[in-house]
């Protein structure tokens, strides 16, 4: 006898056949999930709530050490005895480090001192020490650019750059001794340290002849920042001073976090300012409840932004405290010691490179601002088929969707 198929099983199967060229296959099913991973991604709200709840995960123990047994928790108790013993052996090794460079200080002073007494003008240096091998190929690569930029510019433009030429030439002629504003212009040039800088300060910080690095000895670890200031209508001090102490050591609390020495206080002077001239403070004028309920204007002194305020850091608590700073106040101490370290480990060794603007060219901080995701003009709405100039390879498949490496 004949099979049969009744009429609902042939309708079932019509179905299954009719529905198949519109059901996507794996490949298909994998490109349509890319596309909508990544039209999510592309939405900045999504992306919000992605990343707040990344936030919320961090430093959540995910219950796998935990769950081991006692016998494998017994043996990474002794890695971290070990990992506390080489953190140890390394504060050694940054022991003597600083002894060496507390050596090589010495070497380096009278070079720094012939440097400052160019830039003071207490010294002008010969033709000799003048030679650098450099010097005449960027003038001369200069003054090749700079032909080719006034060919194309117009007259007017020609007049209105020759006019700022004059302008520039009136602030210093060539009767001019040791170089002016160094170091206004290396703190303008470096954004860590502009941002300190206010306009009331540049006048004070044209005073601003040498800064010294000197570092601590005698079985202790730091350095003291000595800024020297010619004879000036602000304050009477010759020299401020910051002094910087460093931990060489693990920190008691938390020893297994050790990544090498680290400052733990630090340490300002005090400003002898003349009268009227702190930049520091502002006089505030405020209405008063008096005696009898009458009210009264009285002047009151308010802290205000400025560069000397780096003189002035929060106090730091000591280690047996248990009271911790608030946010506030572990920002500025967190910014005060970047900003200490930078002046000790860059600024101060290398100068006049900063005050060329050398040293901050091909910087990391600058290439990581050029490129951002999901910025206006980036590639996120190109499209393929669009593209005239668009020629895909011979002999292989694209991808859909392009990933991104």
């Amino acid at each position: 006898m004949a099979d049969t198929k009744s009429s609902d099983d042939v309708n079932k199967v019509k179905t299954k056949d009719t529905d198949a060229p519109n059901r996507p296959d794996g490949e298909n099913a994998t490109n349509e999930v890319a596309k909508l991973t990544g039209s999510l991604l592309k939405n900045p709200e999504v992306m919000a709530a992605f990343e707040q709840k990344l936030a919320g995960m961090v430093g959540r123990k995910s219950g796998y050490i935990d769950s081991l047994p006692k016998s494998i928790k017994r043996r990474l108790k002794a890695l971290k005895r070990l990992q506390f013993d080489y953190h140890n052996t390394e504060s050694k090794f940054y022991e003597e480090l600083h002894a060496l460079e507390c050596k090589y200080e010495e070497l380096q002073k009278p070079i720094l001192e012939k440097r400052r007494a160019i830039v003071a003008a207490t010294k002008e240096p010969t033709d000799s020490e003048c030679e650098w091998s450099s010097d005449e190929d960027e003038e001369e690569e200069h003054g090749e650019n700079e032909k080719a930029k006034i060919a194309e510019i117009d007259e007017t433009n020609k007049n209105k750059e020759k006019a700022e030429n004059e302008k520039e030439k009136t602030v210093f002629s060539e009767d001019t001794k040791g170089i002016p504003e160094f170091w206004l212009t290396i703190f303008k040039n470096v954004e860590s340290l502009s941002f300190m800088v206010q306009e009331h300060d540049e006048p004070i910080l044209k005073n601003l002849l040498d800064i010294h690095v000197k570092l601590t000895s005698g079985g202790k670890m730091g350095f003291v920042l000595e800024f020297l200031f010619a004879p000036n209508d602000y304050f009477e001090n010759s020299v401020l001073t910051k002094e910087y102490i460093m931990r060489c050591g693990p920190d008691p609390k938390d020893p297994l976090s050790y990544e090498g020495p680290q400052i733990i206080k630090c340490i300002g002077c005090k400003v002898d300012w003349k009268k009227g001239k702190n930049v520091t403070v502002k006089n505030v004028k405020q209405k008063q409840k008096g005696k009898g309920g009458q009210k009264k204007m009285v002047t009151k002194a308010v802290k205000c932004d400025s560069f000397f305020n780096f003189f002035s850091p929060p106090e730091v608590k000591d280690d047996d405290d248990d009271d911790e700073e608030d946010d506030e106040t572990q920002a500025l101490l967190m910014q005060d010691f970047e900003v200490g370290q930078t002046l000790q480990q860059n600024i101060i060794p290398k100068a006049v490179l900063y005050f060329t603007g050398e040293a901050l060219e091909g910087g990391d901080e600058d290439d990581d601002d050029d490129y951002e995701y999901g910025e206006e003009g980036d590639d996120e709405d190109y499209n393929e088929d669009d593209d005239p100039e668009y020629k895909p390879k011979e002999g292989k498949d694209q991808p859909s969707e392009c990933k991104q490496q």
